[in-house]
Formats: C-alpha cells, sequence, structure tokens
C-alpha cells in the first residue's frame, strides 16, 4: 500500500516536578533546602530511514509521546530526563504544521533528523529559589508540559528520474523491462493510480531511481483527475523523462499530448519545466509510429523557431518499451546526464511564505491579551498559561510567585484599564481567582 499523505497528534514529554526538600540531618541545625529539580521531558525527533518508502506505518499508529522527566528528589537529587522518541520517515518526507500551515521540516537525507515536538523544561526545586533575603523558600515548579501539535506528513518522492505522460503511453511497462519493479499493467487509463518506483542499473557500476508516476490530463494543475497527487512527486526528481505514445493507437495527437502535459507542469510550478528533459517516443514497433514521428518532429521545430528556441537542443529517443528498442541508448545517456546535475533539485519550494511569517517576542517579554466574557476577564498568553500550569497553588510562597509575576509583567495594570474592580473574576487557562486590587 503507497500512502503519502497522513495527520498525527505528536507530543513532547513533560518536564518532571521540582521537589520542596530541607535538610534533616544529625548535627546540621535549621536546615536549608534541599529539594532537586525534575528532569526536561524527551524530545519527539524523526529521523530519516532510508529503508522506508511510504507513510503506510502512520495509517494504524496516530498518536505519539516522548517519555516525561522524573521528579526532583529530596538531598539536591535532580530528576532524569525522559527518553527522547525517535520516530523514523522515509526520504522526502514534509512536516506541517496543521494550526499554522508552517513547514517545520523537510527530511530528504538517510540519517536527517529534526526535533519536532520539543520536550518540557523540568520543575525547579526549592534550593534554586532561596536568597539572601529568603532562606528557606517553600516553593517549586512544577514540571513544563511537552509541545503538542497536530501535524500534517506529506511524502515526495525522490527519484532520480520522473516518468510523465498521459494515461496508457507506455510508462509502467518502460519501468518495468528497465528495473525489477511489478507495476500493474492494463489496457485501460490510469491503471497507475500510485507512484511505483524502480532501481535501474547501467552497465556494472552505474544505477539510478526511476518513477512511473501516475498519467496526467488536462487540468491537474488544479487538481482534476490525480492532479496534485501526481505533481507533487515529480518536484524533487533530476531529469523528466516525457513518454509520448507515438503510434496514436487511441487517436490522440502525440504533439498535442506532448504540449499539454508540458503546460500542466508549468502552471503548477513554473520552475519544473527548466528540469532537463528527455522526449522519448514510444511503441515504435507499430507501422502507423513512424508517419506521427516525422510531423511530431516538424511540429516541434515550428514550436522551438517560434519562441526562439535553438532546434538543434531537439533529441528525441525512438523506443518500444515492448520489444526493448532503443532502450540501451536511453538509459546510458540518462546515466550521463544524472552524473553532471546535482544530488538532489530543491527548487525552493519550502520556506517562509507572506502569509506564514513567524513573530517572535525578545525572550525578556511576555506578551497576553485580556477580553470580556460575561463578567469573567479572561487573560490569554502562552507563556502565562504555562505559568499556572507549573505554579503549586497549594503552598503559599507559590502563589504569593505566581502575583509577582502578573504584577511585573503589566498585567494587574492592563485588567484595571481594561474595567477589573475587586472582587471581579479573572481567567488564567482553567485557573480562576479574584482580583485584588
Amino acid at each position: 500500500m503507497f500512502v503519502d499523505k497522513v495527520k498525527i497528534y505528536i507530543k513532547g514529554g513533560d518536564g518532571g516536578n521540582g521537589m520542596v526538600a530541607f535538610r534533616r540531618e544529625p548535627y546540621v541545625p535549621d536546615g536549608g533546602p534541599a529539594g532537586g529539580d525534575g528532569g526536561k521531558g524527551g524530545d519527539l525527533i524523526f529521523r530519516v530511514d532510508e529503508g522506508l518508502r511510504t507513510l503506510v506505518d502512520f495509517r494504524y499508529k496516530k498518536h505519539f509521546r516522548a517519555a516525561g522527566g522524573e521528579h526532583g528528589r529530596s538531598k539536591n537529587q535532580h530528576g532524569a530526563k525522559g527518553e527522547n522518541m525517535i520516530v523514523r520517515v522515509p526520504p522526502g518526507t514534509v512536516v506541517t504544521n496543521i494550526d499554522t500551515g508552517e513547514v517545520i521540516a523537510d527530511l530528504i537525507y538517510n540519517g536527517d533528523q529534526k526535533i519536532i515536538a520539543k520536550g518540557g523544561r523540568g520543575g525547579r526545586g526549592n534550593t534554586r529559589f532561596a536568597n539572601a533575603r529568603h532562606k528557606a523558600p517553600d516553593i517549586a515548579e512544577k514540571g513544563e508540559p511537552g509541545e503538542e501539535l497536530d501535524i500534517e506528513l506529506e511524502l515526495k518522492l525522490l527519484a532520480d528520474v520522473g516518468l510523465v505522460g498521459f494515461p496508457s503511453v507506455g510508462k509502467s511497462t518502460l519501468l518495468s523491462v528497465v528495473s525489477a519493479a511489478k507495476p500493474k499493467i492494463a489496457e485501460y487509463h490510469f491503471t497507475t493510480i500510485t507512484p511505483n518506483i524502480g532501481v535501474v542499473r547501467v552497465g556494472d557500476e552505474d544505477s539510478f531511481v526511476m518513477a512511473d508516476l501516475p498519467g496526467l490530463i488536462e487540468g491537474a494543475h488544479e487538481g482534476v483527475g490525480l492532479g496534485h497527487q501526481f505533481l507533487k512527486h515529480i518536484e524533487r526528481t533530476r531529469v523528466i523523462v516525457h513518454v509520448v505514445d507515438m503510434a496514436a493507437l487511441e487517436g490522440r495527437d502525440p504533439f498535442k499530448d506532448y504540449m499539454q502535459i508540458n503546460a500542466e507542469l508549468a502552471l503548477y510550478n513554473a520552475k519544473i519545466i527548466e528540469r532537463p528533459q528527455l522526449i522519448v517516443a514510444n511503441k515504435m514497433d507499430m507501422p502507423e509510429a513512424f508517419d506521427n514521428l516525422q510531423q511530431f518532429k516538424q511540429s516541434l521545430t515550428e514550436e522551438y523557431q517560434q519562441s526562439g528556441k535553438e532546434t538543434e537542443d531537439i533529441k528525441i529517443y525512438e523506443i518500444s518499451a515492448l520489444t526493448r528498442q532503443g532502450l540501451e541508448l536511453l538509459l546510458r545517456d540518462i546515466s550521463d546526464m544524472l552524473k553532471d546535475l546535482p544530488n538532489i533539485l530543491l527548487y525552493d519550494d519550502i520556506g517562509e511564505s507572506e502569509d506564514h511569517k513567524t513573530y517572535r517576542a525578545t525572550p525578556e517579554e511576555i506578551l497576553f491579551t485580556i477580553r470580556k466574557e460575561n463578567e469573567t476577564f479572561v487573560v490569554e498568553s502562552e507563556r502565562l498559561e504555562k505559568l499556572v500550569i507549573m505554579t503549586d497553588f497549594n503552598r503559599e510562597d507559590s502563589v504569593t510567585r505566581f502575583a509577582r509575576i502578573l504584577k511585573g509583567v503589566g498585567v494587574d495594570d492592563a485588567l484595571r484599564k481594561a474595567g477589573a474592580k475587586e472582587g471581579d473574576t479573572i481567567r488564567i487557562s482553567e485557573m480562576e481567582f479574584d482580583f485584588v486590587d
């Protein structure tokens, strides 16, 4: 089963809680604080494994959570860090945040890895809060929650050569005879509905990866037919082999088919059409093919002359995938061409767009908004919501620290300006408290 797009939920490990503890040893009067820090939560990491070819494993497991950090202990013993979780993905996997549309990672080469969800920081034990004025603090933080998000994984195949062309032009037959791949072949359109990949060996030392991609139809750039399912896979092929049915067995015009396919590629992504492309005239064993080829060459020459291109650049490979005629020259020239090209062509298709720029506050700045919901003032801020989660409200010192932070970042003043009065209800995350002016 070939699966090239899935949605999953991931979460980094939660940080361990810090501990409130004091030294209780013989001959040590008034022992000071001795609570250890919690351990950091494990990170959730995606790593490329070249042995994987599809995302099928994610069809059956859609939730991934890294291990949490251990809690701090007495005698200033810190909790152990949570173990990282490694999730294996195939080469060519693009990871996107579903909520923001931001591309988090574009994983290409074997061994590439990226932290997708960071583990939470471990909470600090009370030893960390001791100072000259407060020598025995009754404060410890809870662990910070790990990052969690819904993501989409999309596989864009990494193949050296991509076979393009209308349905039933012979792409699957070509792949089957030049490699060990066994694509489904039949006499009807869209026999190939998922990409097939094969390794083509040329001589004793050279080889390359060829992908037989589903056939295009008019309007594919808008998603018609297999549309985008096909086109996204062509983005990363280094050489495009354009297969044309020169026998025109179904009454089609080979030249119009050729022009239509290139038009669809250009409309989807103009940079794709700049990719090195070879024209392969297939089914040359059929009697009608020779005359059609002469007409194809004439039409192509006229098209080149009108667009100002050099006609010397035209090279058409005459083959019959069925009888294997002309395949040796085609494969040898593809192999030679690949040696002069970069390992992988990425045409800047991944990056920040104007719609998805990320703005971050400076480390010392805590941004928040205040809105009124019925009679309750709601304070919204990612940083303050984390502070709520990490505060132990059962300890008076922790409550005092929490109130001091809110005042320091300007929440108190902002609430007054918003109309909050003594006794009004304030809500941050799931916690509600009364406003004290």
